[in-house]
């Protein structure tokens, strides 16, 4: 017999921070989701309150407002002081989505692991990562956005490995940007 999944709400305002900072390349994340209450469900989770540190597995879904993350194991690391340091979501592949304000297309990430570094103010997308924001779409092995600076780097290697030998096993980033058709063209 299956467990029904466990839910907590989570009160770490650094959490908060995660949720408010975009996979979103330049755009502005929906402003009411700031508000909202942070619920996250699991299967399980483990707390070490002596480490500072709180495990979400199985079936991990986090939601604030128009914010949705899931994966298969989140991890929360606190500071001394019990503000979120960071957290890493881990899946196959774990996920993020977010409605910016003025669209009704959510911005979308994925990617097998997902790191947010609440002080360096950094999200890192690793191994088979995807961005997709409106209509432009980037891809590659990963993906570092400074929220604070707007600033993306993409990788088509992981980092510390050597490009594939031959042109045809060679991964590229690849960015995506679909324009707008001007509805007076011929």
């Amino acid at each position: 017999m299956k467990r029904p999944p466990l839910r907590f709400r989570l009160t770490i305002e650094g959490l908060a921070g995660l949720l408010l900072a975009a996979f979103c390349l330049p755009a502005a994340a929906l402003t009411t989701d700031k508000d909202q209450p942070i619920e996250v469900e699991a299967d399980q989770v483990e707390i070490d309150d002596m480490k500072k540190v709180a495990i979400y597995r199985g079936n991990v879904v986090v939601v604030q407002g128009s914010i949705r993350m899931t994966g298969e194991e989140m991890t929360v690391y606190n500071t001394e002081d019990d503000e979120l340091d960071h957290l890493i979501m881990e899946g196959n592949p774990a996920t993020y989505q977010q409605l910016p304000d003025g669209s009704e297309t959510p911005d979308q990430a994925r990617a097998a692991r997902l790191e947010y570094y609440e002080l360096r103010n950094l999200i890192v997308l690793i191994r088979d990562a995807w961005v997709k924001q409106e209509k432009s779409t980037l891809t590659g092995e990963r993906i570092e956005y400074n929220t604070e600076l707007s600033r993306v780097r993409a990788w088509s290697q992981p980092e510390g490995k050597a490009p594939a030998a031959t042109p045809e096993k060679k991964s590229r980033v690849k960015l995506i940007i679909k324009r707008q058709k001007d509805d007076d063209s011929p």
